[in-house]
Protein backbone atom coordinates (compact mmCIF):
# COMPACT_ATOMS: atom_id res chain seq x y z
CA UNK A 1 0.00 0.00 0.00
CA UNK A 2 1.34 3.44 -0.88
CA UNK A 3 3.07 5.21 2.03
CA UNK A 4 3.35 1.99 4.09
CA UNK A 5 5.33 -0.32 1.81
CA UNK A 6 8.30 2.00 2.22
CA UNK A 7 8.35 1.19 5.94
CA UNK A 8 8.67 -2.56 5.33
CA UNK A 9 11.93 -2.39 3.36
CA UNK A 10 14.07 -5.42 4.37
CA UNK A 11 17.39 -3.77 3.52
CA UNK A 12 16.62 -0.78 5.72
CA UNK A 13 15.39 -3.09 8.47
CA UNK A 14 18.68 -4.99 8.38
CA UNK A 15 20.65 -1.74 8.43
CA UNK A 16 18.77 -0.46 11.48
CA UNK A 17 19.23 -3.78 13.29
CA UNK A 18 22.95 -3.74 12.53
CA UNK A 19 23.27 -0.21 13.88
CA UNK A 20 21.44 -1.17 17.07
CA UNK A 21 23.77 -4.17 17.52
CA UNK A 22 26.81 -2.00 16.93
CA UNK A 23 25.63 0.58 19.47
CA UNK A 24 24.43 -1.47 22.43
CA UNK A 25 27.01 -2.37 25.09
CA UNK A 26 24.83 -3.33 28.05
CA UNK A 27 21.26 -4.49 28.79
CA UNK A 28 18.46 -1.99 28.29
CA UNK A 29 14.69 -2.35 28.83
CA UNK A 30 12.37 -0.29 26.63
CA UNK A 31 8.59 -0.11 26.93
CA UNK A 32 6.35 0.40 23.91
CA UNK A 33 3.33 2.26 25.23
CA UNK A 34 0.85 1.41 22.49
CA UNK A 35 -0.88 -1.94 21.97
CA UNK A 36 -0.80 -1.37 18.22
CA UNK A 37 2.98 -1.23 18.47
CA UNK A 38 2.95 -4.43 20.52
CA UNK A 39 1.04 -6.26 17.79
CA UNK A 40 3.41 -4.97 15.13
CA UNK A 41 6.43 -6.05 17.20
CA UNK A 42 5.10 -9.58 17.72
CA UNK A 43 3.70 -9.96 14.21
CA UNK A 44 7.00 -9.03 12.58
CA UNK A 45 9.21 -10.73 15.16
CA UNK A 46 11.03 -7.50 15.98
CA UNK A 47 11.68 -8.47 19.60
CA UNK A 48 13.34 -11.69 18.43
CA UNK A 49 15.55 -9.89 15.91
CA UNK A 50 17.02 -7.41 18.39
CA UNK A 51 20.27 -8.12 20.20
CA UNK A 52 19.77 -9.91 23.50
CA UNK A 53 20.77 -6.78 25.39
CA UNK A 54 17.61 -4.96 24.23
CA UNK A 55 14.39 -6.10 25.90
CA UNK A 56 10.98 -4.81 24.87
CA UNK A 57 8.43 -4.57 27.66
CA UNK A 58 4.76 -4.36 26.68
CA UNK A 59 2.99 -1.46 28.34
CA UNK A 60 -0.64 -0.62 29.18
CA UNK A 61 -1.29 0.83 25.73
CA UNK A 62 -4.52 -0.99 24.92
CA UNK A 63 -7.55 1.18 25.79
CA UNK A 64 -9.91 -1.80 25.72
CA UNK A 65 -7.61 -3.73 28.04
CA UNK A 66 -7.36 -1.00 30.68
CA UNK A 67 -11.10 -0.23 30.80
CA UNK A 68 -11.92 -1.23 34.40
CA UNK A 69 -14.24 -4.10 35.21
CA UNK A 70 -16.72 -1.84 36.97
CA UNK A 71 -17.13 0.25 33.80
CA UNK A 72 -17.79 -2.93 31.80
CA UNK A 73 -20.42 -3.89 34.37
CA UNK A 74 -21.99 -0.45 34.07
CA UNK A 75 -22.11 -0.90 30.29
CA UNK A 76 -23.78 -4.29 30.71
CA UNK A 77 -26.39 -2.84 33.08
CA UNK A 78 -27.25 -0.01 30.68
CA UNK A 79 -27.22 -2.18 27.55
CA UNK A 80 -29.71 -4.64 29.04
CA UNK A 81 -32.42 -1.98 29.45
CA UNK A 82 -35.29 -2.31 26.96
CA UNK A 83 -35.41 1.39 26.07
CA UNK A 84 -31.68 1.57 25.19
CA UNK A 85 -29.74 1.19 21.95
CA UNK A 86 -26.21 0.58 23.17
CA UNK A 87 -23.45 1.42 20.65
CA UNK A 88 -19.85 0.32 20.86
CA UNK A 89 -16.76 -0.39 18.84
CA UNK A 90 -16.59 -4.09 18.08
CA UNK A 91 -13.66 -5.14 20.23
CA UNK A 92 -15.52 -4.16 23.42
CA UNK A 93 -18.28 -6.73 22.89
CA UNK A 94 -16.30 -9.73 24.13
CA UNK A 95 -14.53 -8.04 27.04
CA UNK A 96 -15.68 -10.03 30.07
CA UNK A 97 -17.57 -8.31 32.84
CA UNK A 98 -18.27 -9.91 36.20
CA UNK A 99 -20.55 -12.56 34.72
CA UNK A 100 -21.15 -11.90 31.04
CA UNK A 101 -20.18 -9.65 28.13
CA UNK A 102 -22.01 -7.41 25.65
CA UNK A 103 -22.37 -10.30 23.20
CA UNK A 104 -24.30 -12.19 25.88
CA UNK A 105 -26.48 -9.16 26.56
CA UNK A 106 -27.26 -8.96 22.83
CA UNK A 107 -28.06 -12.66 22.76
CA UNK A 108 -30.47 -12.15 25.65
CA UNK A 109 -32.37 -9.48 23.72
CA UNK A 110 -30.44 -6.28 24.42
CA UNK A 111 -30.13 -3.87 21.49
CA UNK A 112 -26.32 -3.77 21.27
CA UNK A 113 -24.92 -2.43 18.00
CA UNK A 114 -21.41 -2.22 16.58
CA UNK A 115 -20.60 1.21 15.17
CA UNK A 116 -17.51 2.59 13.48
CA UNK A 117 -17.79 6.15 14.76
CA UNK A 118 -19.59 7.98 17.57
CA UNK A 119 -21.31 9.92 14.81
CA UNK A 120 -23.02 6.64 13.80
CA UNK A 121 -24.55 6.56 17.28
CA UNK A 122 -25.58 10.19 16.89
CA UNK A 123 -27.43 9.33 13.68
CA UNK A 124 -29.22 6.49 15.48
CA UNK A 125 -30.36 8.94 18.16
CA UNK A 126 -31.80 11.23 15.50
CA UNK A 127 -33.59 8.38 13.73
CA UNK A 128 -34.91 6.74 16.94
CA UNK A 129 -36.25 9.65 19.05
CA UNK A 130 -38.26 7.20 21.19
CA UNK A 131 -35.12 5.30 22.32
CA UNK A 132 -32.17 6.21 24.49
CA UNK A 133 -28.94 5.83 22.49
CA UNK A 134 -25.74 5.32 24.50
CA UNK A 135 -22.24 5.34 23.01
CA UNK A 136 -19.44 3.53 24.86
CA UNK A 137 -16.64 6.12 24.68
CA UNK A 138 -13.46 4.15 25.34
CA UNK A 139 -9.96 5.10 24.32
CA UNK A 140 -6.80 7.09 24.81
CA UNK A 141 -6.33 10.63 23.56
CA UNK A 142 -6.61 9.39 19.97
CA UNK A 143 -10.37 8.84 19.99
CA UNK A 144 -11.22 11.72 22.32
CA UNK A 145 -11.70 14.43 19.64
CA UNK A 146 -14.32 12.45 17.69
CA UNK A 147 -16.14 11.52 20.89
CA UNK A 148 -16.07 15.11 22.06
CA UNK A 149 -17.42 16.25 18.70
CA UNK A 150 -20.33 13.80 18.96
CA UNK A 151 -21.41 15.19 22.34
CA UNK A 152 -20.92 18.74 21.08
CA UNK A 153 -23.17 17.97 18.10
CA UNK A 154 -25.79 16.29 20.31
CA UNK A 155 -26.10 19.44 22.41
CA UNK A 156 -26.18 21.68 19.33
CA UNK A 157 -28.98 19.54 17.84
CA UNK A 158 -30.86 19.35 21.13
CA UNK A 159 -30.81 15.54 21.23
CA UNK A 160 -32.07 14.59 24.66
CA UNK A 161 -31.91 10.86 23.92
CA UNK A 162 -28.13 10.66 23.35
CA UNK A 163 -25.51 10.04 26.03
CA UNK A 164 -22.02 8.59 26.51
CA UNK A 165 -20.54 6.12 28.95
CA UNK A 166 -17.05 7.65 29.15
CA UNK A 167 -13.90 5.70 29.99
CA UNK A 168 -11.16 7.83 28.45
CA UNK A 169 -7.61 7.51 29.72
CA UNK A 170 -4.45 9.61 29.23
CA UNK A 171 -0.96 8.31 28.52
CA UNK A 172 1.42 10.70 30.40
CA UNK A 173 -0.03 9.97 33.88
CA UNK A 174 0.28 6.24 33.12
CA UNK A 175 3.97 6.74 32.24
CA UNK A 176 4.38 8.57 35.55
CA UNK A 177 2.70 5.72 37.44
CA UNK A 178 4.90 3.12 35.73
CA UNK A 179 8.10 5.01 36.52
CA UNK A 180 7.23 5.53 40.19
CA UNK A 181 6.26 1.90 40.81
CA UNK A 182 8.77 0.02 43.00
CA UNK A 183 8.88 -2.86 40.50
CA UNK A 184 9.69 -0.63 37.49
CA UNK A 185 12.44 -1.87 35.16
CA UNK A 186 11.75 0.51 32.28
CA UNK A 187 14.70 2.60 31.11
CA UNK A 188 13.16 4.19 28.02
CA UNK A 189 9.84 4.58 26.21
CA UNK A 190 8.53 4.30 22.67
CA UNK A 191 5.64 6.76 22.79
CA UNK A 192 2.50 6.23 20.74
CA UNK A 193 2.52 8.26 17.53
CA UNK A 194 -1.26 8.44 17.11
CA UNK A 195 -1.70 9.87 20.63
CA UNK A 196 0.98 12.47 19.99
CA UNK A 197 -0.57 13.37 16.62
CA UNK A 198 -3.51 14.69 18.65
CA UNK A 199 -1.86 15.89 21.85
CA UNK A 200 1.61 16.86 20.66
CA UNK A 201 4.69 16.22 22.80
CA UNK A 202 4.49 19.02 25.37
CA UNK A 203 3.78 16.74 28.34
CA UNK A 204 6.74 14.42 27.77
CA UNK A 205 9.89 16.52 28.39
CA UNK A 206 9.06 16.92 32.10
CA UNK A 207 8.60 13.14 32.40
CA UNK A 208 11.88 12.47 30.60
CA UNK A 209 13.75 14.91 32.85
CA UNK A 210 12.13 13.81 36.10
CA UNK A 211 12.76 10.11 35.56
CA UNK A 212 15.87 10.44 33.38
CA UNK A 213 14.46 8.24 30.60
CA UNK A 214 14.52 8.81 26.84
CA UNK A 215 11.07 9.04 25.23
CA UNK A 216 10.96 8.50 21.48
CA UNK A 217 7.68 9.08 19.63
CA UNK A 218 7.29 6.49 16.91
CA UNK A 219 4.80 4.93 14.53
CA UNK A 220 3.60 1.41 13.93
CA UNK A 221 5.31 -0.02 10.87
CA UNK A 222 8.44 -2.18 11.29
CA UNK A 223 10.88 0.53 10.26
CA UNK A 224 9.11 3.08 12.47
CA UNK A 225 9.58 0.87 15.49
CA UNK A 226 13.16 -0.08 14.68
CA UNK A 227 14.06 3.59 14.21
CA UNK A 228 12.47 4.40 17.57
CA UNK A 229 14.47 1.64 19.24
CA UNK A 230 17.66 2.82 17.53
CA UNK A 231 17.21 6.36 18.82
CA UNK A 232 16.33 5.21 22.34
CA UNK A 233 19.36 2.91 22.53
CA UNK A 234 21.64 5.70 21.29
CA UNK A 235 20.35 7.99 24.05
CA UNK A 236 20.74 5.35 26.73
CA UNK A 237 24.28 4.54 25.69
CA UNK A 238 25.18 8.25 25.81
CA UNK A 239 23.43 8.82 29.14
CA UNK A 240 20.85 11.17 27.63
CA UNK A 241 17.15 11.51 28.39
CA UNK A 242 15.35 13.72 25.90
CA UNK A 243 12.13 13.55 23.87
CA UNK A 244 12.63 12.76 20.17
CA UNK A 245 10.04 12.69 17.42
CA UNK A 246 10.76 9.77 15.10
CA UNK A 247 7.30 10.06 13.52
CA UNK A 248 7.38 13.55 11.95
CA UNK A 249 5.09 12.59 9.07
CA UNK A 250 2.20 12.48 11.57
CA UNK A 251 3.31 14.24 14.77
CA UNK A 252 3.96 17.91 15.44
CA UNK A 253 5.15 19.32 18.76
CA UNK A 254 1.94 21.33 19.13
CA UNK A 255 -0.35 18.43 18.20
CA UNK A 256 -3.68 19.15 16.51
CA UNK A 257 -4.95 22.52 17.77
CA UNK A 258 -8.55 22.05 16.56
CA UNK A 259 -8.79 18.63 18.23
CA UNK A 260 -7.30 19.98 21.45
CA UNK A 261 -9.84 22.81 21.54
CA UNK A 262 -12.71 20.35 21.15
CA UNK A 263 -11.37 18.10 23.92
CA UNK A 264 -10.89 21.08 26.24
CA UNK A 265 -14.45 22.26 25.65
CA UNK A 266 -16.20 18.93 26.24
CA UNK A 267 -13.99 17.04 28.72
CA UNK A 268 -12.23 17.75 31.98
CA UNK A 269 -9.31 15.86 33.52
CA UNK A 270 -10.28 13.33 36.20
CA UNK A 271 -8.81 10.46 38.19
CA UNK A 272 -9.34 7.10 36.48
CA UNK A 273 -9.07 3.44 37.42
CA UNK A 274 -7.13 1.23 35.02
CA UNK A 275 -8.08 -2.44 34.79
CA UNK A 276 -5.51 -4.57 36.59
CA UNK A 277 -3.48 -1.52 37.63
CA UNK A 278 -5.61 0.63 39.92
CA UNK A 279 -6.47 4.29 40.25
CA UNK A 280 -4.09 6.78 38.64
CA UNK A 281 -4.55 10.48 39.48
CA UNK A 282 -5.50 12.79 36.59
CA UNK A 283 -5.21 9.89 34.15
CA UNK A 284 -8.51 10.27 32.33
CA UNK A 285 -11.30 12.51 31.19
CA UNK A 286 -14.94 12.89 32.08
CA UNK A 287 -17.61 15.14 30.60
CA UNK A 288 -17.32 18.71 31.82
CA UNK A 289 -20.12 20.42 33.74
CA UNK A 290 -21.46 22.00 30.55
CA UNK A 291 -22.00 18.52 29.06
CA UNK A 292 -22.78 16.53 32.21
CA UNK A 293 -26.39 16.01 31.05
CA UNK A 294 -24.98 13.62 28.41
CA UNK A 295 -23.19 11.41 30.97
CA UNK A 296 -24.78 7.95 30.81
CA UNK A 297 -23.48 6.98 34.27
CA UNK A 298 -25.64 9.67 35.84
CA UNK A 299 -28.54 9.39 33.41
CA UNK A 300 -28.98 5.68 34.16
CA UNK A 301 -27.87 5.88 37.81
CA UNK A 302 -25.10 3.26 37.63
CA UNK A 303 -22.47 5.28 39.49
CA UNK A 304 -22.74 2.98 42.50
CA UNK A 305 -21.59 -0.21 40.73
CA UNK A 306 -18.31 -1.45 42.26
CA UNK A 307 -16.50 -4.68 41.38
CA UNK A 308 -13.22 -6.49 42.04
CA UNK A 309 -10.88 -7.99 39.46
CA UNK A 310 -10.74 -11.81 39.34
CA UNK A 311 -7.55 -13.13 40.93
CA UNK A 312 -7.07 -15.86 38.33
CA UNK A 313 -6.36 -13.37 35.52
CA UNK A 314 -2.86 -11.87 35.49
CA UNK A 315 -3.68 -9.27 32.83
CA UNK A 316 -2.78 -6.48 35.24
CA UNK A 317 0.79 -7.77 35.47
CA UNK A 318 0.94 -8.02 31.67
CA UNK A 319 -0.32 -4.45 31.34
CA UNK A 320 2.35 -3.20 33.76
CA UNK A 321 5.08 -5.04 31.90
CA UNK A 322 5.85 -7.25 34.90
CA UNK A 323 5.31 -10.51 32.99
CA UNK A 324 4.99 -11.64 29.39
CA UNK A 325 1.68 -13.30 28.43
CA UNK A 326 3.34 -16.72 28.25
CA UNK A 327 4.29 -16.45 31.93
CA UNK A 328 0.61 -16.69 32.89
CA UNK A 329 -0.39 -20.31 33.54
CA UNK A 330 -3.83 -19.73 31.99
CA UNK A 331 -2.45 -18.39 28.70
CA UNK A 332 -3.52 -20.53 25.75
CA UNK A 333 -5.30 -23.05 27.98
CA UNK A 334 -8.03 -21.68 30.24
CA UNK A 335 -7.65 -18.28 28.54
CA UNK A 336 -8.04 -18.10 24.75
CA UNK A 337 -9.85 -15.67 22.41
CA UNK A 338 -12.89 -17.97 22.63
CA UNK A 339 -12.77 -18.19 26.45
CA UNK A 340 -11.02 -15.02 27.59
CA UNK A 341 -10.34 -14.40 31.25
CA UNK A 342 -9.24 -10.83 30.64
CA UNK A 343 -9.40 -8.05 28.10
CA UNK A 344 -5.79 -8.51 26.98
CA UNK A 345 -6.85 -11.75 25.26
CA UNK A 346 -9.85 -10.13 23.57
CA UNK A 347 -8.73 -6.77 22.28
CA UNK A 348 -7.20 -6.31 18.85
CA UNK A 349 -4.43 -4.42 20.65
CA UNK A 350 -4.03 -6.75 23.64
CA UNK A 351 -0.62 -8.31 24.28
CA UNK A 352 -2.09 -11.72 25.09
CA UNK A 353 -4.10 -11.68 21.86
CA UNK A 354 -0.93 -10.83 19.90
CA UNK A 355 1.01 -13.72 21.44
CA UNK A 356 -1.86 -16.13 20.79
CA UNK A 357 -2.62 -14.95 17.24
CA UNK A 358 0.98 -15.23 16.09
CA UNK A 359 1.60 -18.46 17.98
CA UNK A 360 4.19 -16.97 20.31
CA UNK A 361 3.46 -19.77 22.77
CA UNK A 362 6.86 -19.77 24.47
CA UNK A 363 9.56 -17.28 25.15
CA UNK A 364 13.03 -18.31 23.93
CA UNK A 365 14.78 -16.26 21.28
CA UNK A 366 15.70 -18.03 18.07
CA UNK A 367 19.36 -18.50 17.30
CA UNK A 368 21.06 -16.31 14.72
CA UNK A 369 21.26 -12.59 14.26
CA UNK A 370 20.03 -12.21 10.70
CA UNK A 371 16.72 -11.13 9.35
CA UNK A 372 14.56 -14.27 8.85
CA UNK A 373 14.82 -15.81 5.42
CA UNK A 374 17.26 -13.17 4.30
CA UNK A 375 14.31 -10.96 3.50
CA UNK A 376 14.10 -8.37 6.23
CA UNK A 377 11.16 -8.36 8.62
CA UNK A 378 8.42 -10.41 6.95
CA UNK A 379 4.73 -10.00 7.52
CA UNK A 380 4.59 -12.81 10.06
CA UNK A 381 8.17 -13.45 11.09
CA UNK A 382 8.93 -16.44 13.27
CA UNK A 383 5.53 -18.04 12.66
CA UNK A 384 6.21 -21.59 11.44
CA UNK A 385 4.49 -22.66 8.24
CA UNK A 386 1.09 -24.16 8.86
CA UNK A 387 0.86 -22.92 12.44
CA UNK A 388 -1.34 -19.89 11.90
CA UNK A 389 -4.41 -19.63 14.07
CA UNK A 390 -7.50 -21.02 12.33
CA UNK A 391 -9.84 -18.28 11.20
CA UNK A 392 -12.61 -19.39 13.52
CA UNK A 393 -10.32 -19.02 16.55
CA UNK A 394 -9.30 -15.47 15.79
CA UNK A 395 -10.74 -12.52 17.61
CA UNK A 396 -14.01 -11.95 15.70
CA UNK A 397 -14.42 -8.34 16.78
CA UNK A 398 -12.46 -5.20 16.24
Amino acid sequence: MKYTDEFHDPKLARRLLEEIRATVTRPWALMEVCGGQTHSIIRHGIDQLLPEEVELIHGPGCPVCVTPLEVIDKALEIAARPDVIFCSFGDMLRVPGSGRDLFRVRGEGGDVRVVYSPLDALRLARSHPDRQVVFFAVGFETTAPANAMAVHQARRLGLGNFSMLVSHVRVPPAVEAIMTAPSCRVQGFLAAGHVCSVMGTAEYPALADRHRVPIVVTGFEPLDILEGIRRAVHQLERGEHTVENAYPRAVREEGNPAALRMIEEVFEVADRSWRGIGRIPASGWRLSDAYRAYDAEHRFDVTGIRTEEPAVCRAGEVLQGLIKPTECSAFGTACTPRTPLGATMVSNEGACAAYYLYRRMNGPRPQGDGVPGGGGVPQEARVPQGSRVPQEERNPVG
